[in-house]
């Protein structure tokens, strides 16, 4: 695996067809609409800051007829910023976010306010020594790991996600 692939990825963790997930920071659905098709009975809150990122995906929902993703335009470096309701979800992704973040720490007490007890929280980003794509900001997958167990999650295992990306799952107890 080269790139990051979201359905080999997500092949990698248990999913029901009935679960509530979220992709945060979803941009144009790359992520969102695979995992929506995994979750056919469920539903996925496709969050990004950007209307114009969020009017493409609404495009790609409209031309693959899929119902199961709800866009939501919001800031979720703010407080409550998702605006979906406390201990929802059984998964939340975050792919290629946090090296975007200025607040990370908001990022993820935001995912854990809205993953019920349980849940997972899914994390890929960009790998510090990578020769490939954005150079700024990234975050070592030590680095990550440590920031979000010290947030009330469990790291549960590292994925295979590709040469230029590390991927983590963790549990929030």
């Amino acid at each position: 695996m080269d790139f990051l692939n979201p359905e080999q990825v997500l092949n990698q963790i248990e999913l029901r067809e009935d679960m509530m997930a979220a992709d945060f920071g979803c941009g144009v659905g790359g992520w969102a609409i695979p995992l929506a098709k995994k979750l056919k009975t469920g539903k996925v809150y496709a969050i990004d800051i950007q209307a114009e990122a969020l009017a493409a995906l609404r495009i790609k929902m409209e031309m693959g007829k899929m119902n199961n993703i709800r866009p939501i335009r919001a800031d979720l470096e703010m407080g409550l910023g998702s605006s979906v309701q406390n201990n929802l979800l059984d998964l939340v992704l975050l792919t290629n976010l946090l090296f975007q973040a200025q607040d990370k720490n908001q990022i993820i007490a935001e995912a854990k306010r809205v993953l019920r007890p349980g849940g997972r929280l899914l994390v890929t980003d960009w790998k510090t020594d990578s020769s490939f794509g954005p150079q700024e900001n990234r975050i070592s997958l030590k680095e990550a790991s440590e920031m979000i167990e010290e947030r009330g999650f469990k790291l549960e295992k590292e994925l295979a996600v590709g040469k230029y990306h590390w991927g983590l799952l963790f549990t929030k107890i």
